[in-house]
């Protein structure tokens, strides 16, 4: 056992080496377009931290209702909490899990966060939301209580879909979007062999096992629209339901999937990115709105171009998702928001270097001249106010 313990800790001691020697002083990615030109500084103000209690992280997503109050956030303990404007803090709203309660009524998945992982496939893990505006209804993709709706006045969130779609599970079930002419719901699916605390080994072994799904409540009838999807991640549907995005997190690019139009059932590049996007949401200003949780570095971009160090590093006895998360943390997080034309091209760029809150971005959502930005590692919500109108583009 000793020399198998030895060669492991080589191996790691080279992994983190080589991902230090590569990440220190590299450069912004060019491969949107040139980041000078654009920018918080220009058009979009840091406001505010708005922070999550109950000891939890990660505001994946945001929502608001049909009556323009919220937004809503799912968080790392498996809770959706509403914000109260007027009151100026979070409440409660629902859970994504009958197993909040206990036999004496006491809720089992609260307490610390470090302990939220352990418990996430008890408790859930909400991370897209999206409301029905003609129904009132909340629907959410859980990453591992699947596609799952709460009703308007909140409560335990009632399964859809939790098991598995034409033969293969929802083994980490990650956003949506509905149709608000048909209600008809689009979620994907990121893997089917990797659930979402594995999420490092779905990116590290290249996993292609991703699905768009499809969703009509009317008939209840599920289809797979799209399969061999890597690391499938945020959707987004058209202004007119023409075509929807899909993220392809691993190869950092937007998908675009014709619904609508002669060119209905095509899959074509919508746009190549600088780093690894996570969800999109519509811009009331025209386009979408992207959230890249990091910049891809030169190493990670070099690794992923080679699958089999992956795979390798997935087999080692080490859990490979802190020491990800470790070297996450000593790089420093260079994360990032971009918003995209109806025809993928760059319109914004908002990358925070002022208020010191350089993280990871998972969603942007607008809303009245404002930004809300959730991120899946921070116990807060970001606030940025237009500085400028609705003189920007």
């Amino acid at each position: 056992m000793r020399p198998k313990l030895h060669l492991t800790a080589a191996i790691v001691a080279v992994f983190m080496t080589a991902w230090l020697a590569y990440n220190r002083g590299v450069t912004p990615s060019k491969d949107v377009t040139e980041t000078s030109a654009f920018g918080v500084s220009d058009v979009w103000q840091y406001e505010s931290m708005v922070p999550i209690d109950n000891d939890a992280v990660g505001p994946e997503s945001l929502a608001f209702d049909p009556n323009g109050e919220g937004p809503y956030t799912g968080i790392s303990n498996g809770h959706i909490i509403k914000w109260h404007r007027h009151e100026n803090r979070w409440v409660d709203f629902a859970v994504t899990s009958s197993s909040h309660r206990g036999d004496d009524d006491v809720d089992e998945c609260r307490g610390p966060y470090k302990e939220h992982p352990k418990k996430e496939h008890i408790c859930g893990r909400p991370l897209g939301l999206c409301f029905n505006v003609a129904s009132g209804q909340l629907y959410v993709a859980d990453a591992y209580m699947g596609l799952v709706v709460i009703e308007s006045t909140g409560g335990i969130a009632r399964k859809v879909i939790s098991h598995a779609v034409e033969g293969q599970p929802l083994a980490f079930t990650n956003s949506l979007d509905i149709d608000q002419r048909t209600g008809a719901v689009y979620f994907t699916s990121s893997s089917s062999k990797y659930e979402r605390r594995n999420y490092v080994s779905l990116i590290l072994t290249g996993d292609s096992s991703g699905r768009l799904i499809k969703y009509e409540p009317k008939s209840e009838q599920v289809n797979v629209l799209l399969n061999n999807l890597t690391f499938a991640n945020g959707v987004a549907l058209s202004k007119n339901g023409n075509y929807i995005l899909i993220s392809e997190t691993t190869k950092c690019r937007i998908l675009r999937y014709w619904l609508e139009t002669p060119k209905a059932g095509t899959l074509e590049v919508f746009a190549n990115l600088p780093g690894f996007p996570d969800n999109i949401k519509r811009s009331p200003r025209g386009g979408f709105w992207v959230g890249i949780n990091s910049r891809r570095g030169k190493f990670i971009q070099w690794m992923l171009s080679y699958p089999w160090i992956g795979k390798g590093l997935v087999m080692l006895p080490l859990d490979i998702t802190k020491t990800y998360s470790y070297l996450a943390k000593v790089k420093g997080s260079t994360g990032l928001a971009i918003r995209l034309s109806e025809e993928g091209d760059l319109l914004e760029i908002v990358e925070d270097h002022k208020s010191g809150n350089r993280r990871s971005i998972s969603e942007v959502e607008e809303r009245d001249g404002v930004l809300w930005v959730g991120s899946i590692d921070v116990p807060f919500v970001i606030k940025y106010n237009n500085s400028c109108g609705a003189s920007i583009k």
